[in-house]
């Protein structure tokens, strides 16, 4: 049982495992050389300063800053949210790697954010671009995720009624006949 278990999550956990590397890698490279709610651009890449640069802040709150201080149950929403992933995972077809890709993308982000709140209390957001909110690696996995999530499932419904029209057509063409 095991090695059919390991066979079919190895995508999940090796996807999972590369967000989770880089999210926490990039979380402590920001926290060990920029001070809190300090900035950091190369001198060469300056003329990307009103567009692009590197803030290092805290946000207690969720996507966009909302909802400041909800940490707990930020926590225990991620937690829901991963096991019901790791179950949705399983009802995935092998073939259809968009939507492991997705739910991998997604567990990952889930994953990293939640380390943060549990370790800290508070998840480390550095990416900053324009006037957007500030941004990690685990939030950009997430919005990736969710976007390769909607696109997989619009093309496996579409799919769906392709070969149902198919079938309809088919099932008229013998009664005809």
């Amino acid at each position: 049982m095991m090695p059919s278990f390991l066979k079919k999550y190895s995508t999940l956990f090796l996807v999972v495992a590369a967000v989770l590397l880089l999210d926490q890698w990039t979380k402590w490279l920001v926290r060990t050389h920029i001070p809190l709610n300090g900035s950091w651009l190369p001198e060469s890449l300056m003329w990307l300063a009103p567009y692009a640069r590197l803030v290092f802040i805290y946000n207690k709150g969720a996507a966009f800053g909302m909802f400041q201080n909800g940490g707990i149950i930020f926590a225990i929403v991620a937690i829901l949210v991963a096991l019901g992933i790791l179950y949705f995972y399983n009802q995935i077809e092998s073939h259809d790697w968009p939507l492991r890709l997705a739910a991998g993308l997604y567990l990952g982000g889930v994953l990293g954010n939640l380390i943060d709140r549990l370790t800290m209390g508070k998840v480390t957001d550095f990416i900053s671009v324009g006037s957007f909110y500030i941004f990690i690696v685990a939030d950009a996995s997430i919005n990736v995720g969710v976007a390769l999530l909607l696109i997989g499932y619009w093309r496996s419904e579409r799919m769906k009624a392709n070969h149902s029209s198919a079938d309809e057509m088919l099932s008229k063409n013998g009664e005809t006949s």
